[in-house]
């Protein structure tokens, strides 16, 4: 069996398929930045349209990609095995070198409960590692059963703990919003046995949800949940760059609590001057005295912005909230397929259907 090559369009950038080996682990290998959310065929994050070649798919779920997409030339690179030399095409791999993906100890600086059911998590790096990651990028818990959780960094690079210095401090910090999923191994841990000093290990940075600062369309920053964590980041990264582009966070949650840094958000709002915050609350009751937007957050978006024609979207949450988003966007407002960032949530559950 012999190895294959397969070519990004239109960066151009190519690397090699080892027998057996899925394109997205391959290209990951090789330090190309392919998008991807679950890497198990679970929420289709990784998809983009095969230009030329034959490629077969190991097991996923329909909804990654139905039969008609894979008829269509469309392909997932997280379960794709090339049987010959394969023409992708994917606008968000950039010519731009990917950080290095590392293994590193990290020790719990600190946690604090911002909402009933998240968890703010500091994690302290080693003191003589330098850790290079993009705000919005996330890191993998590795656990002992060999086992793996994925979590967006909420912070950019510069800051630590969210206090911005200069450059990238030594033992450096890294911040992360873990929500309690009930019975779930690992955050059942977090909320449970899990004490300041505990020493953890992780594996990143991983994926392509990322500011592009080549651009100077405005942005539209859509988050449910969690998902505000990278965005909180790109926030941050804006803000140490000086970058002036107009955005638009809409953050929604199902009540009020939710929304677990509502008054950082409102304090960012007050010191850049082109940021707009749209809090969207879906299931409020009656004791919320809740007076804001009400409805579905990716909604509220279409309500305010009809024509998103010039715009870049960032979404990030749950796949039911990104996945509307891209349809609706796209087919409604006009807005670019590639202009379109998005980062899917998806938990154990969502991944076995469980």
């Amino acid at each position: 069996m012999s190895t294959h090559q397969v070519t990004v369009q239109p960066s151009g950038r190519s690397f090699e398929v080892l027998p057996g080996e899925a394109m997205l682990a391959a290209g990951i290998r090789a330090g190309i930045g392919l998008p991807y959310g679950c890497k198990d065929g679970a929420c289709g994050s990784c998809k983009c349209r095969k230009i030329s070649g034959t490629v077969v798919h190991g097991p996923h779920q329909s909804k990654a990609l139905s039969e008609a997409e894979e008829a269509a030339g469309y392909v997932l690179t997280c379960c794709g095995l090339p049987q010959s030399d394969v023409v992708l095409e994917s606008r968000q791999v950039t010519e731009a070198g990917a950080f290095p993906i590392r293994k590193m100890p990290v020790r719990v600086n600190e946690m604090q409960k911002v909402s009933p059911d998240v968890m703010r998590v500091v994690l302290q790096l080693p003191a003589n590692d330098s850790f290079q990651f993009h705000a919005g990028q996330y890191i993998e818990f590795l656990l002992r059963d060999g086992a793996r959780r994925s979590y967006s960094m909420a912070n950019a690079p510069h800051s630590r703990a969210g206090q911005p210095t200069a450059t990238p401090p030594v033992g450096a910090t890294m911040e992360l919003h873990i929500r309690h999923m009930p019975g779930g191994k690992f955050t059942d841990h977090v909320f449970g046995a899990m004490k300041e000093k505990e020493i953890l290990r992780i594996e990143g940075p991983y994926g392509s949800f990322y500011l592009r600062e080549d651009s100077d369309k405005p942005l539209v920053l859509l988050a449910s949940g969690t998902g505000f964590a990278p965005v909180k980041a790109l926030i941050e990264q804006m803000q140490h760059k000086g970058i002036t582009r107009p955005a638009t966070l809409y953050w929604g949650g199902r009540r009020p609590a939710d929304l677990y840094m509502h008054g950082w958000m409102l304090q960012k709002t007050q010191e850049m001057p082109n940021l707009r915050y749209v809090p969207v609350v879906s299931d409020a009751l009656p004791e919320d005295h809740w007076a804001g937007r009400t409805g579905f957050v990716h909604q509220a978006v279409l309500q305010d912005f009809p024509d998103l024609s010039g715009h870049q979207v960032y979404a990030c949450g749950a796949p039911i909230v990104v996945d509307s988003a891209r349809r609706d966007y796209v087919a409604q407002a006009g807005l670019p397929e590639e202009e379109f960032y998005a980062d899917a949530f998806t938990s154990e559950a969502d991944k076995h259907g469980a």
